[in-house]
């Protein structure tokens, strides 16, 4: 039922046919299925991989692929590529959906694949979606890629480093599909105004504003366009007119995958980098793409005391209050007092010095173990500790003339260490100077 199911919606991802390029579609058929290639070189966006320098182009002028991954976002070609690699090199094309399928789905695929073997005939298996397998699922895929009974080209979305076995990993190429930039775009409403016979509605700048609102998704853009041809304008669309007509592509983003993660290591990077407007804009990114605004209050907070420390150690201040502005006021209001502080910390001068001496600190505590410190700074609660001579000899630094009195306070196993070294930049500059004159008041001792 499940299957039946499937075919009913998706015909084109459950099927066997050779070969795939051969059948007709249907004038009916949506835009991008009638501008589908029919030939790799028909691929826009793709050439590094598909054109004759690039791995796809040598498989195929070789005649014979490997199993491959292709990791690309959404619109970008996959699914059009592995039919036209199966056409290209002669083999059966076979296709599932892990979204859709289970192991009973792939054992008939294999043991189909395995009785067209017999007469001859090799498998291109393609799975969408492959990463939606869970590792056990991807494991039965070894021995039929080992043996030959199919040749493996998996589609996915997500970081395949994360998402796939490293047994599939080991067995198939990993290729990546780029996102198609605005020339690639281009060619496919140029593809589609051909097709249809009529230009679309849109004045040159609505046409541009079109393009980029498809965030490089070529499935959607064409989707948009079509909308467009259908219906009976009296006059093209400006900007603004097409912005009203037709919706812009939700940006893809998901919270717990890669984006996420790609969006906060720029975001950080930024503001280390010391680029309040970079920054401000991939703060903007993932706010606008639905991130929670505390998760980005707390790896903020971590920004302001590894990158800016004590340089300045009102950063951490500002983090922090902006928090409770935002508990305070909520969204959207709330989100200008993170836009803040995100603006405060890629201005701020920078310091790692602090973030430094901890791990540097933490390394050498694990090293030496259960070292006592020296006696005179020692505890000493009780009478028997005092004469046996804890905090025997203790100089209290406020008594001193200048609040220093130089002691020793590492354990008489350890020479003194020096974690924390600070900058010249910011209120550490202080900080050096303070230590500095420290320093010199314990030489002249």
């Amino acid at each position: 039922m499940r299957r039946n199911a499937y075919l009913a919606w998706m015909p084109d991802l459950f099927a066997a046919f050779d070969p795939p390029a051969a059948e007709a579609v249907s004038a009916t058929a949506p835009l991008a299925d009638r501008l589908r290639p029919t030939t790799l070189a028909e691929v826009v966006g793709q050439e590094h991989i598909t054109g004759p320098e690039g791995a796809i182009g040598r498989m195929v002028a070789a005649g014979r692929l490997s199993s491959m991954i292709l990791w690309g976002p959404p619109g970008t070609g996959k699914t059009t590529i592995a039919r036209l690699l199966a056409d290209a090199v002669g083999l059966r094309f076979v296709a599932i959906s892990a979204v859709f399928s289970g192991v009973a789905d792939l054992k008939k695929a294999f043991a189909e694949a395995r009785d067209h073997a017999r007469l001859g005939k090799r498998t291109l298996l393609f799975v969408d979606e492959i990463h939606r397998f869970n590792r056990a699922q991807q494991d039965g895929f070894l021995p039929y890629v080992e043996d030959g009974t199919v040749t493996l080209v998996g589609a996915t979305t997500e970081n395949p480093s994360f998402e796939l076995n490293a047994a599939v990993l080991s067995r198939a190429q990993v290729l990546i599909l780029h996102r198609l930039d605005h020339a690639a775009l281009g060619k496919l409403l140029d593809r589609a105004e051909e097709i249809e016979d009529q230009p679309l509605p849109l004045t040159a700048p609505a046409r541009d504003a079109m393009i980029a609102s498809a965030d490089g998704d070529g499935r959607f853009l064409l989707n948009q366009a079509e909308t467009l041809f259908a219906v009976n304008l009296p006059e093209p669309l400006d900007p603004a007119g097409l912005s009203a007509f037709l919706q812009r592509r939700v940006a893809v983003y998901d919270k717990d995958r890669e984006g996420h993660y790609n969006l906060i290591s720029a975001l950080h990077k930024a503001v280390r980098g010391s680029d309040p407007q970079a920054a401000l804009y991939y703060l903007a990114r993932m706010l606008t793409a639905g991130e929670e605004p505390l998760y980005l209050l707390r790896r903020m907070v971590r920004m302001a005391v590894e990158d800016i420390g004590l340089a300045d150690p009102n950063a951490l201040t500002q983090c922090l209050a902006a928090k409770d502005a935002y508990d305070f006021l909520g969204s959207p209001e709330g989100e200008l007092a993170i836009a803040q502080a995100c603006l405060y910390l890629a201005t701020a001068p920078k310091s790692n010095a602090a973030y430094k001496a901890q791990k540097a600190a933490w390394k050498s505590a694990r090293e030496t173990g259960s070292l006592m410190p020296p006696e005179n700074i020692l505890n000493a609660p009780t009478k028997l500790m005092k004469e046996i001579g804890y905090g025997k000899g203790y100089a209290y630094d406020h008594d001193t003339a200048d609040g220093f009195s130089g002691s020793n306070y590492w354990p008489a196993e350890m020479e003194p260490q020096t974690f924390y070294v600070p900058t010249d930049r910011g209120v550490e500059k202080r900080i050096a100077d303070r230590m500095a004159w420290w320093a010199s008041l314990k030489d002249a001792q």
